[in-house]
């Protein structure tokens, strides 16, 4: 299965990198050190880790990069999608430095692998400049929106200074955005990067350095302990003294971590647009929902590329995911008049956390030997390198200052109407086993899209294909018995509740499921299709005639 293009939806990245198909795991292996996910986190966790001396073993469901770091827009900041001035609140003053301290110096262990191993990943600094929404901030009448913005942004940039971010500032210009002034705030030196030219190089190293990548091997349980050991689908173990999950999402984790932290989609569109017509930056603001960019320079020999991301929303929690597309679009033309031709649109899946800052270490009511990476947000590319560099240092014994930042198994007794109420939005996803849709409704089901519906007391996923196939598997998650619901923008089947993903044809994407859904057989309703199709095909003919 190739997850690099899904029903039209391919991350621009792949057609500037090729990485080669990697190996089956086939047989038992040893090893010193497992890790499960082939993005960003777990190769530079294995290349660290091998460059310590440790023999490492990763393994990759699909193919290396196929996940959410191929799928980034690949921004290496630390402007936090949690503003610092909110964070402090939540975890005080030292916690909040320390987090931005480690931000900071994840860009500069960046700059260094980059260095040392002399990679070529169109690695670039750049400005980062981040504005503030009106729409999000106080109400009081007698202020100016434009004096809300800065009041807002005042408060977020006097905690970066006295952190000792000294470069930053206020300014009242956005090179990125054509006619609109400030205020924004302005952090200098951030970088960008193509994180599957990145990841190329990585796994090249981590082989180099006698570590084994295997692709396309499905992992189906994870055991920690003396006997430590992952079991992979095709019944076939890698036997080890460690294990890390850096699969975006946990997989060994039935309920604790996910009650934490939630799933959300996100899209992205790169457009051409005419050469050195944008300054080269990051931008963000905090509009609900969001909106990020970047440039990418060189698309032609006259034109470059702008990325323009946002339209977040819960994963399985939107109707219509395929008009979170035109929304973008929308925007985009709107903000940037000379965003010409559509290149390449693709979506992608990120973990808040309940607290803003992501979960790293060893996992929660689990064995000493298990440890995860898990609540990047869209800040994939700092956490990954940083997390990396702790969970690193935890399994050669090194003192890391930023363990108890990151902890897995904390609590925030500050936020525990927060933490009620994310997971009563994961309850209120259960309504859907009292559907009441009867089996006629999947008769009529046009093709190239799903529906799910109740069959007595089973409630299946129909979905019919471009060739008016239909297939039938059960709708319930395997992870933790939610129910599914179609994604048309992604012809996907999507989990309300900690967004677990399967394709049209119930295999699974994303976890935390690690297993199918179940296929389900309707005799009759074979037959209906059978027939659907043989009377389209004699209306054709009869048109012919």
């Amino acid at each position: 299965m190739n997850l690099f293009h899904q029903n039209g939806s391919e991350s621009y990245w792949t057609k500037t990198a090729i990485l080669k198909n990697q190996t089956h795991l086939n047989k038992n292996i040893d090893t010193d050190i497992c890790i499960i996910g082939g993005g960003i986190a777990g190769l530079t966790t294995a290349y660290l880790l091998s460059q310590s001396g440790r023999k490492v073993c990763l393994v990759e469901t699909h193919e290396i990069g196929s996940g959410q770091s191929g799928r980034s827009t690949a921004q290496v900041t630390f402007a936090l999608d949690k503003r610092y001035c909110d964070l402090e609140k939540i975890h005080g003053d030292k916690k909040c430095k320390a987090a931005a301290t480690s931000h900071l110096e994840a860009i500069r262990q960046l700059d260094l692998i980059i260095k040392a191993e002399k990679i070529e990943c169109d690695s670039e600094k750049v400005n980062g400049y981040f504005t503030a929404s009106p729409d999000d901030l106080s109400k009081e009448p007698l202020k100016s929106l434009r004096e809300k913005s800065y009041d807002y942004l005042n408060q977020e940039l006097e905690v970066l200074l006295r952190f000792g971010f000294l470069d930053c500032s206020i300014t009242d210009k956005i090179p990125l955005l054509q006619g609109v002034s400030g205020p924004a705030i302005c952090y200098p030196d951030q970088r960008q990067i193509n994180p599957l030219k990145y990841m190329r190089a990585l796994s090249n190293c981590i082989k180099r350095n006698g570590g084994e990548i295997y692709g396309h091997s499905h992992i189906s349980e994870v055991f920690g302990g003396k006997d430590a050991h992952v079991t992979l689908s095709n019944g076939n173990r890698v036997n080890c003294q460690a294990i890390i999950v850096a699969s975006n999402t946990p997989i060994n984790d039935l309920f604790s971590v996910h009650s934490k932290q939630s799933s959300y989609r996100t899209y992205v569109i790169s457009f051409e647009i005419p050469k050195n017509s944008l300054h080269k930056m990051l931008f963000w603001d905090s509009h609900f929902p969001y909106h990020y960019a970047r440039i990418v320079k060189g698309y032609t020999a006259s034109s470059d590329l702008l990325f323009i991301g946002g339209e977040d929303h819960k994963t399985g929690q939107n109707d219509h995911p395929e008009h979170c597309y035109t929304l973008l679009e929308n925007w985009s033309r709107k903000n940037f008049p000379n965003a010409g031709k559509i290149i390449s649109k693709w979506s992608g899946n990120i973990l808040e956390t309940i607290d803003g800052l992501a979960y790293i270490g060893k996992n929660p009511n689990d064995h000493d030997n298990v440890f995860i990476l898990t609540g990047f947000g869209g800040n994939g590319m700092t956490y990954a390198t940083l997390g990396a560099q702790l969970i690193h240092d935890q399994i050669v014994g090194k003192p890391n200052p930023n363990e108890a930042i990151y902890d897995p198994s904390r609590l925030n007794l500050k936020l525990a109407g927060h933490f009620i109420k994310e997971n009563a939005n994961v309850l209120a996803q259960y309504k859907d086993y009292f559907i009441e849709n009867h089996i006629s409704e999947i008769e009529d089901l046009e093709n190239n899209s799903g529906k799910v519906y109740r069959d007595g007391l089973q409630i299946i996923a129909g979905h019919r294909d471009q060739h008016g196939h239909l297939t039938l598997h059960s709708a319930i998650c395997p992870h933790l018995g939610g129910l599914v619901r179609w994604n048309q923008a992604e012809k996907s089947w999507d989990c309300p509740c900690h967004g677990s993903r399967f394709n049209c044809y119930g295999t699974v994407l994303e976890g935390p499921a690690v297993s199918n859904l179940s296929p389900v057989h309707i005799p009759h309703l074979s037959m209906v299709g059978k027939v659907k199709n043989w009377v389209e095909n004699e209306n054709i003919i009869n048109q012919l005639i």
